[in-house]
């Protein structure tokens, strides 16, 4: 068995990143979802363990003193953590995984997984993300112009990710990232490694 490989999805609130994932596994199976810690309160919907691991202060502290998260970020005004053990756990069985976190828990992991693939997903424009940000109906107006903020903030670290694809139209871009995922799997490396027979065989 191969060990998995690691890609981290990144993107400015509001460009479609939750939704775009949740296509990609929905259409592989081999793909698994890193749950992250988040401090902040659950929104409509969202079910711990599945979405979130909804944990208090308290807890998030507890863990991140024992070295417990691969990353952490405070995020509009909520603290945001990765699982050593959930992730590490799940390359070894030889699970792909996705990270889906923000640019500065990206460049934490870089760090650590520098294998690891990243990809950063763009909105069309700041137009079309405020009017994404709006139709929500989740946030003030308040909460919103600090989102778009933020955004622009975020999309300044575009440049450090490995991939980029423009959410624009949602098929498309989901199509991009199946593909990023297709030619990891097609790598020299990991194809010794899940055919070694069959390739030994034939050269």
């Amino acid at each position: 068995m191969s060990r998995g490989h690691l890609f981290v999805i990144s993107a400015a609130s509001g460009a479609g990143k939750t939704s775009l994932v949740r296509a990609m596994l929905a259409q592989d199976q081999q793909l698994k979802l890193s749950v992250s810690h988040t401090t902040r309160a659950p929104r409509p919907g969202e079910e711990d363990g599945i979405h979130y691991h909804f944990v208090s202060e308290a807890t998030f502290l507890e863990v991140l003193g024992q070295a417990g998260f691969l990353e952490s970020a405070h995020v509009h005004g909520a603290r945001y953590g990765t699982s050593k053990q959930e992730v590490d756990g799940a390359l070894a069985a030889g699970c792909d995984v996705i990270l889906e976190i923000d640019w500065q828990g990206a460049q934490q992991i870089r760090r650590l997984y520098p294998h690891s693939t990243s990809i950063f997903i763009l909105p069309p424009s700041i137009d079309a993300l405020a009017h994404r940000l709006n139709n929500r109906g989740q946030d003030s107006e308040a909460v919103i112009a600090r989102r778009l903020a933020a955004a622009r903030e975020e999309m300044r670290h575009v440049h450090e990710f490995d991939y980029v694809t423009i959410n624009d139209n949602f098929d498309v871009a989901l199509q991009d990232l199946i593909a990023i995922v297709r030619s990891k799997r097609l790598q020299l490396d990991r194809q010794v490694a899940c055919h070694a027979s069959l390739i030994q065989s034939l050269t």
